[in-house]
């Protein structure tokens, strides 16, 4: 029987053909270089790291990496600050480690995709240090947004725009006689100056930039902050407010009119996008973009994904619903109206390396609030329940339509370092907000890769950038391996019967189910997740196929706990 035939189903999306482009229902696993695991022996990871552990994700079963950025840095925000985009940073090894990486994915049948960071660079990039020592006016400053000052003596800045990692987005220069001279724009960091996209030297750079790594054989890129670049024209000031995982104050990612104000999502940022797709189509094997773009509301997000443009874009609106029935339905729903309009496909993503992973997330009192940032002296989640909600989720996740990623860890059910000391927190938005934000580093500790060996077997000598919470000793991956009932091997599973069943290619009929339980058809399995708290009856005669945790009732007449998903055989 057919999704759209079965009773009382509302559609929401159609089976696609499986054998499309990969990209359109591909499970794509993100590492983050500097803690996924280290071969040197510093405490730091680095891609011969990475490249020794790819069985890793060989055996778990996804279809694609994505790699953060290991280009040459002076890692003032963990390699986004980027200073040479055709050089590998010597903390994480050579261009020949990536190569070699690159062929030992592609020997295990997964697609590579590296990060592109295009909206600003690092202040050590030459072209920067090149505009400092230029004048006003110059080619050099116009690479980037340079601009006077207000007041008498152009001491205010151009305008009043917030650093999204706090305090002002814009620093002051020093001419070379040691008087005050332009200021330039920084989003982010101060280290990371702003490029100028109307420049065309820019444009032309990047998409050289492109095919560099596309003719070392990478499979797609990740566009850092892609709804930036392009800015309002004449930077006119704004007294909004944006942070990196809010998005707009007072903003509604499904319906609102999403407005990040004239440093985002301007119209101008297409044409770019037009242009690298060109670049991408001159190579063959479905080369794809996904776009890191928190933009609102959906029918904003998918003009990104229209056919000359991004591949995909990062659906955030489902990671921010959160722990809620209704808030899930309606985003998921909303995200295929929207993304089905164009003929892109949807995207689902719970934690990456800029959030707070979703195990702590949905075990915190509000398991819909999203922190920047936990630690001492914050609420601390519920462990055990953040877990038994973070697996259930996954598992809904993953019985959706599209493509779907996973953050490195999340397969082992870890948490946030929530108890990080201060003194050893790295992040800019820490320092920047003076500590009112807590920032990213909670999620970014490496990884444990066996309970018993010194720094859970991260490093070779123990060493850890990082220090890692005791705890993680038992989710470490040769303590859950071949474990039954453990994360590891319900991701596993869930990722097998994924693609068996075929469900990244699948469609989607919602079907009737009572208050904070989520039931839907893909195929021919019927997804349930109850996230409620009151155990809920199964059909009888219920053909289990996968379930999040212990199920209640009996064989014949399975029930549904609060916090579960379980995956059933649809019935004719």
């Amino acid at each position: 029987m057919t999704i759209d035939a079965l009773p009382d189903a509302v559609l929401a999306h159609r089976v696609e053909d499986p054998a499309g482009p990969w990209w359109r229902h591909a499970v794509i696993y993100q590492v983050y270089p500097r803690s996924f695991a280290d071969a040197s022996g510093d405490g730091v990871g680095d891609l011969p790291g990475v490249t020794a552990r790819l069985d890793h994700l060989a055996e778990l079963g996804v279809d694609a990496v994505w790699l953060s950025p290991f280009y040459r840095s002076p890692q003032a925000d963990a390699g986004y600050d980027v200073a040479d985009y055709r050089a590998v940073d010597p903390l994480f090894g050579t261009l020949a480690d990536a190569d070699a990486l690159i062929a030992r994915a592609h020997a295990l049948g997964l697609r590579v995709v590296v990060d592109l960071v295009p909206n600003h660079t690092s202040d050590e990039h030459v072209w920067f240090q090149a505009a400092l020592a230029a004048a006003p006016g110059s080619p050099e400053r116009d690479r980037y947004l340079f601009r006077d000052g207000r007041g008498e003596h152009g001491e205010l800045a151009p305008n009043n725009w917030e650093s999204i990692f706090g305090g002002p987005a814009w620093t002051r220069t020093t001419d070379a006689d040691g008087t005050p001279g332009q200021w330039y724009l920084h989003l982010f960091d101060s280290k990371q100056p702003d490029l100028n996209w109307e420049n065309p030297e820019v444009r032309a750079e990047f998409e050289q930039i492109l095919r560099f790594w596309l003719d070392r054989g990478v499979d797609g890129f990740r566009v850092d902050v892609a709804h930036g670049m392009v800015k309002e024209p004449g930077l006119p000031d704004w007294h909004g407010h944006v942070s990196m995982i809010e998005g707009s104050e007072g903003t509604d990612t499904v319906d609102g009119s999403g407005n990040h104000g004239p440093m985002f999502d301007q119209d101008g940022v297409h044409e770019i996008y037009r242009a690298w797709r060109s670049v991408l189509e001159e190579y063959d094997g479905d080369r794809a973009m996904v776009a890191e773009a928190w933009v609102e509301p959906l029918s904003r997000l998918a003009r990104y994904v229209r056919p000359d443009e991004m591949h995909q874009a990062f659906n955030f609106a489902f990671l921010a619903a959160g722990w809620d029935a209704a808030a899930l339905r309606r985003v998921v729903t909303a995200s295929f109206a929207a993304n089905d309009a164009v003929g892109a496909p949807t995207t689902w993503v719970l934690s990456n390396h800029d959030v707070v992973r979703h195990a702590s997330r949905m075990g915190l009192a509000d398991p819909t609030h999203r922190p920047n940032g936990i630690g001492h002296g914050d609420e601390q989640p519920d462990a055990a329940l953040g877990l038994r909600r973070a697996r259930a989720a996954s598992l809904l996740m993953l019985g959706l339509p599209g493509s779907a990623y996973v953050y490195q860890g999340e397969e082992l059910g870890l948490p946030d370092h929530t108890a990080l000391d201060d003194g050893l927190r790295q992040d800019p938005a820490f320092f920047r907000t003076g500590g009112a934000e807590r920032g990213r580093d909670g999620c970014r500790v490496p990884l444990p890769w066996e309970g018993d060996a010194p720094g859970m077997g991260f490093s070779p000598t123990g060493a850890t950038w990082l220090p890692q919470p005791a705890e993680w000793s038992e989710l470490a991956a040769d303590k859950q391996r071949g474990r039954a009932g453990s994360t590891y091997e319900l991701y596993r599973a869930a990722l097998a019967l994924r693609r068996s069943e075929q469900l990244g290619a699948g469609g989607l009929a919602w079907l009737d189910s009572e208050p904070r339980v989520l039931r839907f058809a893909n195929r021919d399995v019927v997804v349930v997740a109850n996230l409620g708290d009151d155990e809920v009856a199964l059909p009888t005669g219920t053909e289990v196929l996968l379930a999040s945790g212990p199920l209640g009732g009996t064989a014949a007449a399975p029930a549904l706990p609060g916090a579960t998903t379980v995956w059933t055989r649809a019935s004719a």
